[in-house]
Order: structure tokens, then sequence, then C-alpha cells
């Protein structure tokens, strides 16, 4: 396993992490012992970057990966966990100290961590970002001891903009990957320069750009790839990485033919994000141990030829541009 800095953060942290939202919830059922399994392989793995969120299955992950800590005793893994999503109504009033705070202290309960490793504002409506109230309650936070480092996920590259432009935000989290390649283009030069850590999560487009989906596939009920393919209860860009199912498939089509020998489409996947200096780790989630080791694994591999980075923009700008880039 490589290891990349995480920003201003002073920590380093493995370029492939271990995404938690699959062991949560939305993705169906999940066993308790499956969802700690998962942990445990990350770490056994050399993974050292796991991130949550509190609404993962209502604190679910955050249990499962406190639990394997405390029984592993592993002080060198850095978590990141996510709070604002629980707020009701999802408004930008409510990402105010008062609100944020019990949501926080519950996550420190569940991770059984006195201060958290990194708290990120989950996905904030646009307008928060636009009132300084909410980043001096997250500066709160830290001056407490309950946080040591703060970031934002983000769905939109304008709003990774403007959230780096308050100092206390040390990361950005958001979707990047083959099928979503805007913020090379709009905010990884500014993250390098600002010393701001990129997390990149949804490397494989909710399972599509693992080769491993059907375009006739069903989804159990509780799977967000059922409920919000046109974004009835979350952003569309969620699932899918936004592009339209079928779109989708005959991107993965093109793209098969220039997948090199010995590797997957997977693999390629998480190579290609990987191959952006920018990024400082990948979170891929998973419901199998088996892949949790596969993911980590491709720290390892090489990086892509100019050949095949020159096919995946190609494939992007005939099969998924149009869908995705002007939203995102």
């Amino acid at each position: 396993m490589n290891y990349r800095a995480l920003g201003s953060t002073g920590r380093a942290v493995s370029e492939v992490g271990l995404g938690t939202w699959n062991i949560g919830g939305d993705w169906g059922e999940v066993s308790d012992e499956t969802g700690r399994e998962v942990v445990r392989s990350a770490i056994e793995s050399g993974i050292t970057f796991i991130d949550t969120a509190d609404v993962y299955g209502d604190g679910r992950s955050e249990r499962h990966i406190g639990h394997v800590l405390e029984e592993r005793d592993a002080e060198d893994v850095f978590v990141a966990t996510k709070a604002g999503r629980r707020l009701e109504p999802h408004d930008a009033e409510g990402y105010e100290y008062d609100r944020l705070s019990p949501f926080v202290d519950r996550s420190r309960e569940y991770l059984g961590r006195g201060t958290l490793d990194l708290l990120q504002l989950h996905c904030p409506p646009t307008e928060a970002y636009y009132q300084p109230s909410t980043f001096h309650a997250v500066e709160r936070l830290v001056d407490e001891g309950k946080i040591a480092h703060a970031g934002v996920s983000v769905e939109r590259v304008e709003e990774a903009l403007k959230a780096i432009e308050y100092d206390v935000v040390e990361t950005i989290q958001l979707i990047f990957n083959p099928f979503r390649q805007r913020p090379r283009e709009q905010f990884f030069d500014r993250a390098r320069a600002e010393d701001v850590g990129v997390i990149v999560r949804v490397p494989y487009a909710s399972g599509l750009l693992t080769g491993a989906l059907e375009r006739d596939q069903t989804f159990p009920e509780n799977d967000h790839r059922n409920f919000n393919r046109q974004g009835e209860a979350f952003d569309v860009g969620e699932t899918f990485a936004g592009i339209p199912y079928e779109s989708g498939h005959d991107a993965v089509e093109a793209l098969d033919p220039h997948v090199p020998e010995g590797l997957s489409l997977a693999e390629l996947t998480l190579r290609w994000i990987l191959d952006h200096e920018a990024v400082s780790t990948v979170i891929p989630g998973t419901t199998s141990p088996e892949h949790v080791r596969s993911n980590a694994a491709v720290s390892g591999s090489d990086p892509l030829s100019n050949r095949v980075r020159g096919a995946v923009r190609d494939v992007y700008e005939e099969h998924v541009f149009d869908h995705v880039h002007h939203r995102w």
C-alpha cells in the first residue's frame, strides 16, 4: 500500500481507503458480522483511511468501525465521518453549532473516539456555503477538541471551490471517476495550490464501473440504485454517478476493449483515479472482504498508459459528457 498526504492535516493516509455506506444501509441487507469483517479486511490490507457518516444505517456503519477499532486497538487508522444529513428539514439554517454538536457527540460515542479525526459537513445545501456561521460552527468544534480536522463532502465542483475559501476546511470529498471527470478540470489544481486533501467517493459509479451489473439487473427495494434513479431521495449524482443506467452500460461496453491485459474494469477505474496526483485517497465501498483486498492491491499497480487514458477520455466525451458535465 502506498500512502499520500491528506492536505494540511499533517497525516499520511492509504491512497486506497474504505467507504462504508455499503455496510450501513441503502445497498440491500448486510449482516453485522459481514460489515465488521469488511472493516477488518481493510485494516489487514494496509488501509488506514476509513470513511463513514452518521446517516449510514443511522449510525450502523460507525458502530461497526468502532467495534473493530476497539478489538484491534488500531490507533493508526484515520476515520472520517460526516454530519448534517440527519437534519430535518435538510436546509442551510440547520448547519449551526447547536444542531450539529449533538450529532458529533453521538459519532464520538459510536466510534469510541473522544476527538474525531475528521468531521465532514455532509453535502450541505448550496446556501450553507455562503453563510459564515456554517464554518464558525465547525471552528468551534475544533476549538472544543471534539474534532481534530474539518472538511466538506460536496455534490458540485462550485461548492468545493467555495468551501475551501474557509481556512478551517482542510479536505474536500467529491465524486470523481471515468464517468465524472469535471473535477480535474475545475478543482484539482486549486486543491493542490491550497494544500487541500481530496477524498474521492463513488469511484465505481454505484457498480457500473465494475462491469458486474447487467442491463436488466434488478435491485432490492432498500437499495438506492432502485429508489433513487431519478433523485427521489437525494442528489441523483450519487446513484450511477448521475448517468442514466442504459447510457452507463453503453459507456462500459465502449470502455471494455481498452482495459489493459491483467486488469479488470474495476482495477482500471481505481488506477485511473490514483493516476491523478491531486487525489489523496479513493474510498471504494463494498460488502465483500475479498473485494476490499483486491481494491487495496491496485495501489501497487503501474500507472495507465497515455493510450488508455486517452481512450477513457474519448468514451467520456462520446457517451457521458452531455449527461453529467454541466451538472456536477
